[in-house]
């Protein structure tokens, strides 16, 4: 479930790779069968917030801008994870759900931490 390269990078955050993974979060979610309602829309809320500040902090200009605002995307995206793994946790989703969401989300990380250090 990759995203494609956009053809013409033309704003900050399309040169970004957070970006990109935070995209394939936003779609992997998407795609995931989670029963409960309210966990579901979590779960969607907080991966299109991680992938909306990780686009805001593309665009910011100061260093410490930047950090605030991926710092944030980390913490909606490790809250999407949540919202899967807790809906694991009811019957609301398969395990498999969340190991796809928790590779990802550990993915965005480590591409997103060196940005927030």
């Amino acid at each position: 479930m990759a995203t494609q390269k956009p053809l013409n990078p033309s704003l900050p955050h399309h040169t970004l790779d957070g970006y990109r993974i935070a995209l394939e979060l936003v779609q992997l979610i998407a795609g995931t069968r989670i029963a409960d309602a309210q966990l579901r829309a979590q779960a969607r809320k907080s991966a299109a917030s991680a992938a909306l500040n990780c686009a805001e902090g593309a665009a910011r200009e100061s260093r410490a801008d930047k950090r605030r605002v991926y710092a944030i995307a980390l913490a909606e995206a490790c809250e999407a994870c949540a919202a899967v793994e807790i809906a694991a946790a009811l019957g609301a989703c398969s395990q498999s759900d969340v190991a796809a969401v928790t590779s990802l989300v550990v993915r965005l990380r480590r591409v997103m931490w060196r940005l927030v250090r």
